[in-house]
């Protein structure tokens, strides 16, 4: 089974703009889920879903913050399995590019939860890239 989903999402935005939409907490919350979190290594972070998303809570610790790199690990609640989320974003003319990996899905227990929570992830991934996408959009109140 591939074990790695990675999107890869071009931005007419600085990459400052979208560093701060994927590691501000207030920012987290406002496009992807309610979010206890902190871009600092170590922090151990909590993200909050609505029942109707499917699960309620994620959670996990922030293993690298670095200018334009933030890798942490992903615990959905209830499975006690521990994955990988490691965003990326490079410069280019006119914005920012950005790829976004999910790796370890072949670290639940069996091939048909691994299958299930792969496609469940590689949906998910999809939304959040929209969101983002809408959030950088929208004009800044000043």
């Amino acid at each position: 089974m591939k074990d790695v989903i990675s999107k890869e999402q071009l931005f007419n935005h600085s990459i400052d703009a979208v560093w701060r939409a994927i590691t501000d907490q207030e920012e987290i919350s406002t496009w992807f889920i309610e979010a206890d979190f902190k871009a600092t290594l170590g922090y151990q972070y909590t993200f909050k879903s609505s029942e109707e998303n499917g699960c309620t809570q994620i959670t996990g610790e922030i293993k690298a913050a670095t200018p334009y790199e933030l890798i942490y690990t992903w615990i959905v609640e209830g499975t006690g399995t521990e994955t990988t989320v490691r965003w990326l974003l490079e410069e280019v003319d006119g914005g920012t590019k950005l790829v976004l990996e999910h790796s370890g899905i072949s670290n639940y227990q069996d091939n048909e939860t691994a299958l299930a929570m792969f496609n469940s992830f590689n949906g998910g991934w999809d939304n959040c890239i929209i969101e983002l996408d809408k959030f950088l959009m929208k004009p800044i109140n000043v």
